[in-house]
């Protein structure tokens, strides 16, 4: 059989990998039952719909006809290390690498390197549109996390609260 839409074969494929892989780990947890859903209900349940929905997205790629096959482009090299990169650089602004002696350097100063970072990946680089939205996010996620759900997360670097 002949693929007739490279897109959306490739991306059914995908989506059917996430969902097995998530279905699959699900398993190692409880999972109870629909009236007393474990911890591995959820999972369990999202990786079967993810899989159902690659599936029926790959057969479709395998028999609705295209003009040209929707061939998959060529990867984006530099969003994919921009954005892969700027996560990173979040999970360890945030919570350092005592064993490398590299200190933890707070939930404000983390998101402020995640989107100036991840902003390297556009191809419009406005310095204003960008502080402006990492102050957002930075108040948003205080907000958020330190005052309404009260988690204990360093908000500012060690040298600078003591």
């Amino acid at each position: 059989m002949k693929i007739k839409s490279q897109r959306d074969f490739f991306a059914g494929l995908m989506f059917t990998a996430v969902g097995v892989a998530f279905a699959w780990g699900a398993t190692t947890y409880n999972v109870g039952s629909g009236a007393r859903m474990g911890p591995g209900y959820f999972p369990l349940m999202l990786g079967i719909v993810l899989t159902l929905i690659g599936l029926v997205i790959t057969f479709e790629g395998m028999t609705v006809e295209t003009a040209d096959g929707e061939p998959v482009g060529k990867w984006a090299w530099k969003q994919v290390v921009f954005i892969l990169g700027a996560n990173l650089a979040f999970g360890l602004l945030l919570g350092g690498l005592p064993s490398f002696g590299i200190p933890a350097m707070g939930l404000i100063i983390a998101i402020y390197a995640l989107v100036l970072i991840a902003a390297q990946a556009g191809s419009k680089h406005a310095l204003k549109s960008v502080l402006a939205l990492a102050t957002v996010l930075a108040v948003g996620s205080y907000i958020a996390f330190i005052w309404l759900l009260k988690l204990q997360i360093q908000v500012w670097p060690t040298f600078i609260t003591g």
